[in-house]
């Protein structure tokens, strides 16, 4: 029994052992055979990678299909501290995961998209999963960023692209710079694409991808670092050995040593060489070995993507240069470098095979597939989480602020921008926009030269203005540009300085009602501008302005009556004032002649509270008209029954009335106050006309400082009216605190363009504080002549401000200088304006009292109401 149990096991033994003999044989002819056939096995291998690329890549591109996209648009004032740019990356990490469970990872990002065109400096975008846009559209930085839902861009093929890809470069585990908040971060890449010319098709975007880090990904990449470093520890400990026992043998083998041994007690047969003890290799440490990569908060991995084009060669090659350097601050011991390979002049990189067509696919497709060294931490990012701050030096493109092209009566002239290639050009706003304009600067310093080049820019395409200049100095600069047989029948000059021996002056009546003015509007805008000019009010002078008031509405209907009997001429003027208080006869007939006309409360004062009035009571309303007539100017001026000066005809008709006052003072400020008042009168009248029909109007002051001592409630209240009736106004001042309060106040609030020269920071600070103290006043006082800083208005938000130089006519409109034709532009600015020898209009005033006196004895009846004579007529 025991043999035969012997027997059947070692046929058992035998049995296995021929068993594993022939797997061990087949194993071996298998991989022989597949060491014979290997291609078979790596075409299988590449058969089932391919089947496998070409499903990722199918559901990498249908989830793809869904992402969203959103636009940052950040205000002037948005400075982000580094908490909440943080919370931002947080939530594009977290974003970048709302995918389906069956998308690939390549397509589980949040791309940044910066992108310049032309259209702006840079626009920030955001795209990433759609079930990630509600964690994305509310943002940590407040009402700061205006978070809008973008539409897909669509660009133009253009002739010339070049395309590169970025990766880490240097210590794999060593921190990107920090680079600071202030300046912003982004200031390079914008000063990269700050020279950008749309015309030529010029485009530059980078794409940063951010992908939350895989797990395995992550430790595999650990584990790598680690061994990588314990391989350097070992070399470096090899190393440190082998030289130790160089220098250990070199030390015995020299002879100093040899003539220590020979000197020494020990004999030199015993002496045996040193035992040299090799370092030990130092223990690595992990948070010292992985850097960035110890810990796993905050972790992402990251594809940038750079691609720039234009239409015209050369311009996107320089274009990806720029961004590369702009590229380099953001590095330290870790940078960013271009990836590919240069081989002398040539590079191959993601312009070339075999990686152009991967790129392209990335690039289109929002696909993340990044370079196994792209591993950063948040706070790496933080100068691209964000849009642009405050502390951000933004270009201004064409898109921004219009160039100026001459002739567009769209386009507004406002002065002469250099980029930042040294390219200049003209810049403008658009006419809508411009509702009102501030111009502040010292004596000297341009700002009557930039109004006149716009004035002029403006006039050459159509449109109507008055420019009011006390001093009369812009007419001459603005003749030889404005010479053109085409604008003469348009221009019109009122010259109330009276030059020359026998000056030819235009003529108006404030009273007069040959245009169809309305009664009650002409006696309110005359009493209103007397009032302003003497500085009455109702506390201070109410008998004055009662007085007042009552006799302008006897004059203006005896204006209504001559003008109904078809006699204009027989007007009655500002003068006739003295006649009607202090002639007896004169004022009988005059309210026998209009008692019908005149309400029922101005009847009684005249029979009732009038013959009360003792006679010193009328000498403050006279003493005014004393003054005007003992000017010659004034009086032909004024004394004229049928004036020609109407400034709504020439608002409707687009006319250039250039007004010169001729001084500032009391008399001079007496006329500029009519004529204010008489403008404002004009423009609110136009409320008879749809908005839509409403001409516009641009009327310009100079000097404001002593406009406004006329007449500063008038002129605060167009700058709080004119608006609506298309009428913008323009106003220059050396100082805005010589300005009274509600002139100042309605300035600064209503002004869509705010410019200041160079000056004393004292005058320049209320400007400059309007923007923030940027640029600061110190900045501003320190300013070139003729430069300007200019806060526009374009396309309903705030440009600037921006430095400007100023334009100058001898430069900027050459091409319509014509000197030769100043006298006849004279002439025809004066002919449009009535203007006649001063002598001719002198003797016409003179006899206007007996023309009205005798046209009332003519139309007074007979059996007229007695009018209560006063005290001393009965006397």
């Amino acid at each position: 029994m025991d043999s035969a149990a012997s027997y059947l096991r070692d046929r058992a033994d035998d049995t296995a052992a021929g068993q594993v003999l022939g797997l061990v044989t087949g194993l071996v002819d298998a991989v022989d055979w597949l060491y014979d056939h290997w291609y078979l096995l790596a075409l299988v291998v590449a058969l089932a990678w391919g089947v496998g690329e070409i499903v990722v890549r199918r559901l990498a591109a249908r989830a793809s299909a869904e992402r969203m996209a959103l636009e940052l648009v950040s205000s002037r004032h948005f400075a982000p501290s580094l908490e909440e740019i943080f919370r931002r990356g947080v939530q594009l990490a977290r974003a970048s995961t709302a995918m389906p469970w069956w998308a690939p990872r390549r397509a589980k990002a949040v791309q940044i998209r910066l992108r310049a065109d032309g259209s702006s400096p840079l626009r920030y975008r955001i795209e990433g999963p759609a079930g990630g846009q509600r964690l994305l559209s509310i943002t940590p930085f407040g009402p700061d960023v205006t978070v809008n839902r973008a539409r897909p861009i669509a660009d133009e093929p253009r002739t010339h692209t070049v395309r590169a890809e970025f990766i880490l470069r240097g210590k794999p585990t060593a921190p990107l710079r920090e680079v600071p908040l202030t300046p912003d971060p982004l200031q390079p890449l914008i000063d990269a694409v700050s020279d950008l010319r749309a015309e030529l098709g010029d485009l530059a975007e980078i794409r940063l991808d951010i992908q939350r880090a895989p797990k395995w990904a992550l430790r595999a990449r650990r584990i790598q670092l680690m061994g990588a470093a314990r391989r350097a520890e070992r070399r470096e400990a090899q190393r440190a050995a082998r030289w130790l026992r160089q220098d250990a043998g070199g030390i015995e083998d020299s002879l100093t040593w040899q003539l220590q041994q020979l000197l020494s007690d020990k004999p030199a047969a015993g002496a045996s060489r040193r035992l040299v003890m090799p370092p030990v290799p130092r223990r690595v440490e992990p948070t010292e070995a992985l850097g960035k990569l110890a810990d796993d908060d905050h972790l992402v991995r990251v594809q940038l993507l750079v691609m720039c084009a234009s239409n015209t060669e050369g311009r996107a090659q320089a274009r990806l240069a720029q961004l590369q350097a702009a590229l380099d601050v953001f590095g330290g011991r870790s940078r960013w470098a271009m990836r590919g390979w240069r081989l002398g002049p040539w590079r191959i990189g993601a312009d070339h095979w075999p990686t152009k067509r991967g790129f392209e696919r990335r690039w289109n497709l929002g696909h993340c597939q990044p370079p196994r060294a792209n591993w950063v931490r948040l706070e790496e990012l933080t100068g691209l989480l964000k849009p642009p701050t405050m502390h951000c030096r933004l270009p201004v493109l064409a898109g921004d602020l219009p160039t100026f092209e001459f002739g567009d009566p769209e386009l507004l002239l406002q002065g002469i921008y250099r980029g930042p290639d040294g390219r200049e050009r003209l810049v403008a706003t658009y006419a809508e926009e411009t509702l009102f304009e501030v111009g502040v600067g010292k004596a000297g310093g341009g700002k009557t030269e930039r109004a006149l080049a716009q004035a002029i820019g403006w006039a050459h395409a159509g449109g109507g203005l008055l420019f009011v200049d006390p001093h009369r100095d812009s007419w001459p600069r603005a003749t030889t540009f404005l010479a053109h047989e085409a604008l003469m029948r348009r221009i019109a000059l009122v010259d109330l300085n009276g030059l020359g021996a026998n000056p030819r002056v235009s003529s108006w009546n404030p009273l007069g009602m040959h245009h169809g003015q309305a009664a009650h509007e002409v006696v309110e805008a005359i009493t209103d501008a007397y009032a302003s000019a003497l500085a009455w009010d109702d506390a201070t002078a109410p008998r004055a302005i009662t007085i007042l008031t009552a006799a302008l509405a006897v004059l203006v209907a005896v204006n209504e009556a001559a003008c109904q009997a078809g006699r204009p001429e027989d007007q009655a003027t500002i003068f006739h004032l003295r006649a009607l208080l202090t002639d007896a006869a004169f004022r009988k007939a005059a309210l026998a002649t209009v008692t019908d006309r005149l309400d029922e409360e101005t009847r009684s004062w005249w029979q009732v509270v009038f013959p009360t009035l003792p006679p010193d009571a009328f000498a403050v309303v006279l003493n005014p008209i004393a003054r005007l007539a003992a000017n010659p100017i004034t009086r032909a001026f004024l004394g004229q029954p049928v004036g020609v000066y109407n400034i709504r005809a020439a608002m409707d008709s687009r006319m250039v009335v250039w007004v010169c006052p001729g001084g500032n003072g009391p008399t001079d400020r007496l006329v500029t106050a009519l004529l204010a008042r008489d403008l404002l009168r004009a423009v609110r009248s136009r409320r008879d006309t749809p908005e839509a029909r409403r001409v516009p109007f641009r009327p310009y002051f100079d000097e404001l400082i002593t406009l406004t001592g006329a007449a500063p409630e008038t002129i605060a209240a167009m700058f709080e009216d004119f608006r609506k009736y298309r009428c913008q106004v323009h106003g220059m001042t050396q100082l805005l605190a010589r300005l009274p309060s509600p002139v100042r106040l309605s300035l600064v609030q209503n002004a869509s363009t705010l410019a200041t020269t160079a000056g004393s920071k004292s005058a320049i600070a209320p400007i400059t504080a309007e923007w923030g103290d940027d640029p600061s006043p110190d900045r501003v006082a320190t300013m070139e002549r003729f430069e300007h800083y200019v806060s526009m208005n374009v396309h309903g938000r705030r440009v600037g401000p921006v430095q400007l130089r100023g334009p100058h006519l001898d430069a900027v409109f050459a091409a319509q200088a014509r000197p030769r034709q100043v006298p006849a532009l004279e002439q025809a600015a004066l002919a449009n304006a009535g203007a006649l020898p001063l002598d001719r209009l002198i003797g016409r005033a003179a006899e206007q009292i007996g023309r009205v006196a005798a046209f009332l004895a003519e139309h007074s009846p007979a059996t007229a109401t007695p009018v209560p004579l006063t005290k001393e007529e009965y006397e």
